[in-house]
């Protein structure tokens, strides 16, 4: 981290839940904890876009910090709908981007509240942004002698130890990562079917053998103390064009608005920092060690009051709100896939369709029958959707860049 200078840095959230303010709390108690907060050289900036459809809330479940709270932090930047209105207006208005580009970048989707933060920051000359979620907490979990070991973790200053020298710093995720609940296979569906539709919709970074070891935990993915005891950061390799980053625990560094790429993701879909992911390949991308806690089936509230427990449950597929979110998940994944393959490997494009169709044909109705969830069979009737609608998604995902650039160039 730079010495001698004043720091801005901003954080991030693209949140719709109650909880929020509970998050909030938590990091800034760790910010302060850390020695953030007494820094003087470090200005810490708020930058929260806000969903109020996603659970039915106000704005005051955002706005109203505790004034305890407010004053540990520099500023407080709130991104509703109104805000995008008016700043749309403005870049029509002198020229930097259409009405049709500003829809790209400021749309509707997840990738549009990233673009929002990440807007925000850079008309605020942030110098580096770090992406956090309401659902992740600054803790990481061990598995030892069958007890969970919990542990703090600085998420903030280990991303600002490292981002000077890179574009992206990005750090482990531990807790309930994936949305795939434990399993017993049986006659109506075998552990090679279920691998099979998994190989089918998945990507690179979500494969069959990490699947496999975290449902034999229960859901539950450990920290690793070989991470948790290092200082060491590790530059990220391309992999088929593809410089993987996660979306959350994700720090960006802005000081030249001309490296800085946006988000997208094809509508309805998710997959957002994935697409970024293959924009990266001359930037330089470092892990990080440190964890945040996924609290993915919103169980464990409990841990942003103190309590911690010694064993984690193991998520079984016994209730519907179990099964409906991994059904959730699967068409988020099959809606973004065919797009990912289209850019990173457009040589076997329709031959990996093709795959695709025919292994979840046959595996789709044994996946219904499991689940007693005949929604699952529509997970065909989207892949189809999108995978028509592919060559229309990679140019929106390139007009998407081209707005951005107009707006970098503006700020630059």
């Amino acid at each position: 981290m730079e010495k001698g200078k004043n720091i801005k840095v901003g954080i991030g959230f693209a949140t719709g839940r109650k909880s929020f303010q509970k998050v909030l709390r938590t990091y800034i108690y760790n910010w302060n904890e850390s020695g953030l907060v007494e820094n003087a050289n470090i200005n810490l900036n708020l930058f929260v876009a806000y969903d109020l459809n996603y659970n039915k809330t106000s704005v005051s479940d955002y706005t109203n910090i505790h004034p305890e709270l407010a004053e540990q932090i520099d500023s407080s930047t709130f991104i509703g709908s109104a805000c995008i209105k008016e700043e749309i207006e403005y870049l029509n208005r002198e020229n930097i981007i259409t009405a049709e580009e500003a829809a790209l970048i400021f749309g509707k989707g997840y990738a549009a509240k990233r673009n929002s933060i990440l807007y925000y920051a850079l008309k605020n000359k942030i110098d580096y942004l770090i992406f956090l979620d309401d659902d992740e907490y600054p803790l990481a979990v061990t598995n030892t002698k069958n007890s969970a070991i919990w542990g703090g973790q600085h998420v903030l200053s280990t991303h600002l130890a490292n981002i000077e020298s890179a574009d992206i710093t990005h750090g482990n995720h531990c807790g309930y990562i994936s949305p795939i609940p434990h399993l017993s296979f049986n006659e109506k569906m075998s552990e090679n079917d279920f691998r099979t539709f998994i190989e089918a919709i998945s990507n690179d970074i979500i494969n069959w053998d990490k699947i496999i070891s975290v449902m034999n935990n229960g859901g539950v993915t450990y920290a690793d103390t070989g991470i948790l005891t290092s200082n060491e950061a590790v530059e990220v390799e391309e992999s088929k064009k593809t410089k993987f980053i996660s979306g959350a625990n994700l720090c960006i560094n802005l000081k030249n608005p001309k490296r800085v790429y946006p988000f997208y993701n094809p509508p309805g879909a998710r997959g957002e920092d994935t697409f970024l992911s293959t924009c990266l390949s001359g930037r330089k991308v470092l892990k990080v060690p440190c964890y945040t806690f996924h609290d993915g089936f919103s169980t464990y509230n409990s841990l942003l009051s103190g309590v911690l427990p010694t064993k984690l449950k193991f998520i079984e597929a016994n209730n519907e709100k179990i099964i409906e979110r991994f059904y959730k998940a699967c068409i988020g994944w099959v809606r973004y896939k065919p797009l990912l393959v289209y850019i990173t490997q457009p040589e076997i494009y329709e031959e990996t369709m093709k795959d695709m169709h025919k292994k979840l044909e046959e595996t789709l109705p044994k996946i219904c029958d499991y689940f007693q969830h005949p929604e699952f069979m529509s997970i065909l009737g989207e892949l189809d959707k999108y995978n028509k609608n592919a060559k229309k998604h990679f140019i929106k995902f390139k007009e998407t860049q081209d707005a951005w650039e107009k707006i970098m160039n503006h700020f630059a």
